[in-house]
This record gives structure tokens, C-alpha cells and sequence, in this order.
């Protein structure tokens, strides 16, 4: 991608893509017959030689404005190191940070050792390489700072999609096959309806659990008091992320969190606002029709207060967008 950055945002169980403005392609995509997973053994599901050998790796931004990246890593033998090794293209010298481990049960699953370590004081705009691994199975991979953030700092992002629903061996496969871009492209991690797996049944009472011990977030540099919902700044982005399946009412954590955050939008310095949630406000197909209605009741005021640029949203299986929803240009 030469000097132009990237960020992904993983809007979990959604399939959401950006297009340019103008009017809908009357293009209508073909049914597939009989059509079939991707096999298992794909090159793209492939665990990687060696013993012990970290996997899915995969990195997100681990501060408020992009100075800080959260490298994460399962190990499947053993805990193995929990160090990263990381250095610039600009600089000789090494540094090593330390992070946690992690572990969870999910009713006859056990994960494998699961590690995260946040990297800090990175300097913006520039190429870091990183270090995984202990011995002979040490993997290396790279990634690119966001530049300072800037009203006038051009900035790219993407759209991605998952489907994990309790099995949690999808987990490990889906974490082997985003590796090729989560690795060097940080993600935006929100939570989907089938990233809860809440299953009194078989004993699994405690939401979000797969979930949250994978996919770490930078909630407390927000001030957020969940890794739900939280806020980052990337270049000229203010991204705020919700979450559909945590209590939103106006006596709710969330709630407050959130009119405390957007006052503290700064268009002389981030000239986009940009919302990420997962249950969409409007929706006219017939699949999760007014499922976000209560939500958009408490939130929609604010939104169109504080002149949100632009909502993504997924649960849906089918792709819709609006014009503005107050007719009002920002």
C-alpha cells in the first residue's frame, strides 16, 4: 500500500461495504448453487509449522489516538512468551514490551493460550516491525502508525465480517484466516449478536466470553467502563463504537458515557464523526425489521445534535443505505 494507511473495523456477523455516492447499481448477483463452505483444509486455515508456533495474530489500536497498538496471539502447546519484540524502519534498536495470557472454557472447549500485549509511545506515521513467538518459532510481521490526527490527514478504512455463533473452533479458524490482514492492519473490534453466546443451557452464563478474552479493545483510554463500547481517534476520524447488546437507557453506563464523549468531538481536528454499531436504526428489509428501534429512540437526538457524519451498522444480510437522515448537510 506504499505510504497510505489502513484500518480495518470488524463489524462481528455483518457484511457491510463502502461504495461511492451516486445511485444504486441495478446489478442483482446471481444465486449460487448448492453453494459450500470453504474447506478446512484452505492454505488460509493452515496452522503454521513448528511447535508451538503463535496464530492468529492479529493487532488493534491500543490508545486514544494511535500511538499505542495491542498485539495479540494464541499459542496452542504451552503459554510459551508473552513478549513482543518490536522496532522501527527508522531506528536499530529493539524494544520489548510484556503482556497477559489468557484462557477460557466454553462448554466442552478450551482455548489455547491466549496473549495480548499493548505496545506504547509508537511514533505516528511510521513502518514498525514486530516479533512474536519464543525459539524457533518466532513469526515477524509489521504495520504502519496512523498520522497525527488532523483535520486534513487523508485516511482509509474497511469493512470486514464474521460469523462465530458458539463454535468456538470457528474462532480459531476464522483468527487463522484474517491473520493475513489483522496481523499489519489494525482492527476496530464491535460486538454482534452471535458474539454473545449466552447459553444458559449448557451452562455458559457469562456473555461476550469467547469474545472478550480474543478481541481486546482500548475502552479505558475513552473512559468507557465496558470494551464494548469505546472511542478512538484515527487521523481525521472521531470513531465512536456502540454496542446494540449492552443496556442503553438513558439511566445506563453506556448512555452516559456517551454524552459525556461528544462534546468532546473536535471537528478542528477530526472532521469526520463516524458511528460503528451492529443493530441498524433503519432497516426495511424484512430479516430484523425495527430491531434497533429502541435504541435509535435514546440515541437518534444526539446523533443529529452532534452532526454524526455517518453510521455503519450489519446484522442485517442485505445491503442498504440512506441519504441524511435529518435531510441536513453537515
Amino acid at each position: 500500500m506504499g505510504n497510505s494507511s489502513f484500518v480495518a473495523i470488524a463489524l462481528l456477523m455483518s457484511v457491510v461495504v463502502l461504495c461511492n455516492g451516486g445511485k444504486t447499481s441495478s446489478y442483482v448477483r446471481k444465486l449460487i448453487q448448492n453453494p459450500v463452505d470453504m474447506p478446512l483444509d484452505s492454505d488460509a486455515f493452515a496452522i503454521p509449522p513448528g511447535y508451538n508456533a503463535p496464530q492468529q495474530v492479529h493487532i488493534t489500536q491500543g490508545d486514544h489516538v494511535g500511538q499505542a497498538m495491542i498485539i495479540s496471539w494464541v499459542t496452542v502447546d504451552e503459554p510459551g512468551s508473552n513478549e513482543v519484540i518490536y522496532w522501527s524502519n527508522s531506528s536499530l534498536q529493539n524494544f520489548t514490551a510484556e503482556g497477559e495470557v489468557f484462557t477460557y472454557t466454553y462448554y466442552n472447549y478450551t482455548s489455547g493460550f491466549i496473549h495480548h500485549t499493548n505496545i506504547t509511545n509508537l511514533q505516528f506515521n511510521t513502518t514498525y516491525f514486530y516479533v512474536v513467538g519464543i525459539g524457533n518459532t518466532t513469526r515477524q510481521f509489521w504495520f504502519i502508525t496512523p498520522p497525527e490526527v488532523g483535520i486534513n490527514v487523508p485516511y482509509t478504512f474497511g469493512i470486514i465480517d464474521n460469523y462465530p455463533n458458539h463454535d468456538n473452533v470457528r474462532w480459531d479458524t476464522w483468527g487463522r484466516f484474517i491473520e493475513r490482514s489483522a496481523a499489519y492492519q489494525p482492527w476496530i473490534w464491535t460486538a454482534g449478536n452471535h458474539e454473545i453466546d449466552f447459553d444458559p443451557q449448557i451452562g455458559e452464563t457469562q456473555p461476550f466470553k469467547p469474545f472478550s478474552n480474543r478481541y481486546h479493545t482500548p475502552y479505558v483510554a475513552s473512559q468507557s467502563t465496558e470494551p464494548y463500547y469505546y472511542s478512538i481517534k484515527r487521523g481525521p476520524a472521531h470513531i465512536i463504537v456502540l454496542a446494540s447488546y449492552s443496556a442503553y437507557g438513558t439511566s445506563s453506563l453506556q448512555y452516559k458515557w456517551l454524552t459525556s464523549e461528544l462534546p468532546k468531538v473536535d471537528r478542528t481536528k477530526t472532521s469526520w464523526l463516524i458511528v460503528l454499531m451492529h443493530a441498524p436504526w433503519y432497516n426495511s428489509y424484512y430479516s430484523h425489521y425495527m430491531e434497533g428501534e429502541p435504541m435509535r429512540v435514546v440515541f437518534e437526538s444526539l446523533f443529529v445534535k452532534y452532526k454524526v457524519d455517518i453510521v455503519f451498522a450489519g446484522h442485517v444480510h442485505a445491503y442498504e443505505r440512506s441519504v441524511s437522515v435529518n435531510a441536513q448537510p453537515h
